[in-house]
């Protein structure tokens, strides 16, 4: 695996796993807990979640949860293509309020580690999408919160053509001038 640091948000990770090909296919790992534990990323992952979009342009975020119950994440696409998107929302932070992006890619299996403390997104780039992400936290109803998707001081270069398709919810966060981040 190789492990490469997103300067734009501190402590956020794209990781790209080995892959063995032959003609019947591949091999590869996801995960290895002695390597994350040698960059000193998260090793424990006690929930694993996974959503099927199908069309592009579903876009999923920008979600958080606050504390006590913030999580950290570990997203890959299993099927298809995605841009994953992650805000810094830890006051203090060196980042804060900045935007990191990655495209998740099933071909390649890369995968994004996504610290506490961040705001997290996907938008679907291809028909037929799975992403899978880990997390350090069981979810937590109460300590939902997010971040308006497109608000122009984010500035996020979304990979979209016309509007995306959201949730009622997701059209309702705040934005970033309206929102108080509970990370302090």
């Amino acid at each position: 695996m190789e492990f490469r640091s997103i300067e734009s948000v501190n402590g956020a990770w794209k990781i790209i796993p080995r892959k063995f090909e032959d003609p019947r296919g591949y091999f590869m790992r996801s995960y290895d807990k002695p390597l994350f534990a040698k960059h000193d990323l998260q090793t424990e992952w006690p929930q694993e979640n996974q959503s099927e979009n199908y069309r592009k342009g579903i876009l999923r975020g920008l979600h958080f949860q606050a504390p006590p119950n913030t999580e950290t994440k570990l997203v890959r696409a299993v099927v298809g293509r995605v841009q994953d998107v992650f805000v810094d929302i830890r006051k203090g932070s060196p980042t804060f309020g900045q935007y990191g992006s990655v495209v998740l890619d099933s071909e390649i299996q890369n995968m994004v580690y996504i610290p506490k403390g961040c705001a997290h997104a996907y938008l679907t780039l291809t028909e037929h999408s799975i992403v899978a992400y880990k997390v350090d936290a069981a979810y937590a109803p109460q300590s939902e919160g997010g971040l308006i998707w497109n608000d122009p001081k984010l500035a996020i270069p979304w990979q979209l053509e016309g509007k995306p398709l959201l949730s009622e919810k997701d059209t309702k966060w705040p934005s970033w001038s309206e929102f108080e981040t509970p990370f302090v």
